[in-house]
């Protein structure tokens, strides 16, 4: 087990003053899980919801994940540039390496690349110190041969950075992260040595797996928790805060899912207190006004 190291230098969070560009309440990031497992490991859960015995490889959820790469991420796409919107897309290091033409293509198409490790089974809060830069760098150098970009944000599996993740992706020139719950509004991590990096949350309000996997809910009742966050959380408090919409391309990349990903872009574009911002562009806005940060 990783021990827990000293803690960053400093966080700085959002002072009342900060806002949106445009003086808009809410910032939308519509996000794109781009997932694969690595070679050999089948995902842990898959569409029967029932586990096989330890030890035999699970080739139901083996073939349910791969349709993510197949098809699930053409469609979001599709989607996304159809109602000409950036997103942001989490992208396992072994689908830049296997489909580098996806990720070329979607980068070209103005969407904005995540690093999100080599596999969603490779854990940064499983790893030493060496094996963690060893994940950064092999994702990172994957990325970069696909599409010629490198990544300035990065989520873990899970959203579930280590103990010095945030220190490491810093290092590596990462500029932002979602590794964190801890804030609805981006924050600004500082290191002794000066580097910092920007916190962006990973909000999970709006996210297909927890919806339809964990829940049982049908798609309809995504889209209408996005519609009525939206409205009601204005009538409640006028504090800006962000709002992810997160859809998997294994999960609701298929047609039963997919069109929701379309409602909730069509929703947010009508709204006039919206700002719909990849989260480099947050990243950015977050920096430019960092004196509003303390």
């Amino acid at each position: 087990m990783t021990p827990t190291p000293a803690p960053p230098h400093k966080i700085l969070r959002a002072g009342p003053d900060f806002r949106w560009p445009g003086d808009k309440r809410v910032a939308v990031i519509f996000n794109i899980a781009y997932e694969a497992w690595s070679e050999g490991v089948a995902p842990p859960i898959g569409p029967m919801g029932n586990v096989l015995k330890p030890g035999y490889f699970d080739t139901n959820a083996h073939s349910w994940a791969s349709y993510g790469a197949v098809r699930g991420i053409q469609r979001l796409l599709r989607i996304a540039d159809a109602n000409n919107i950036k997103t942001s897309v989490m992208t396992s290091g072994i689908l830049a390496a296997r489909r580098p033409e996806t990720v070329a293509y979607f980068v070209g198409r103005g969407h904005e690349v995540i690093g999100h490790s080599w596999g969603m089974d490779v854990i940064h809060l499983y790893l030493d110190e060496v094996g963690e830069r060893a994940n950064i760098v092999e994702n990172t150098q994957a990325i970069v041969k696909a599409c010629g970009t490198k990544p300035s944000g990065w989520i873990s599996p899970r959203g579930t950075g280590s103990f010095i993740s945030t220190r490491l992706l810093a290092e590596a020139g990462y500029t932002h992260h979602g590794d964190c719950n801890d804030d609805d509004l981006p924050a600004i991590t500082v290191f002794e040595d000066g580097k910092r990096i920007v916190n962006i949350p990973l909000t999970m309000d709006i996210n297909d797996l927890p919806h339809s996997n964990r829940y049982g809910n049908v798609p309809a009742e995504l889209v209408d928790a996005f519609g009525e966050e939206l409205e009601q959380s204005g009538h409640a408090d006028p504090a800006p805060f962000i709002l992810d919409a997160t859809v998997h391309c294994h999960a609701y990349g298929r047609p039963n899912g997919a069109w929701t990903f379309d409602a909730m872009m069509k929703i947010a574009k009508q709204r006039k207190d919206v700002w719909i911002a990849t989260r480099a562009e947050i990243a950015a806005h977050t920096l430019a006004n960092s004196a509003q940060f303390s």
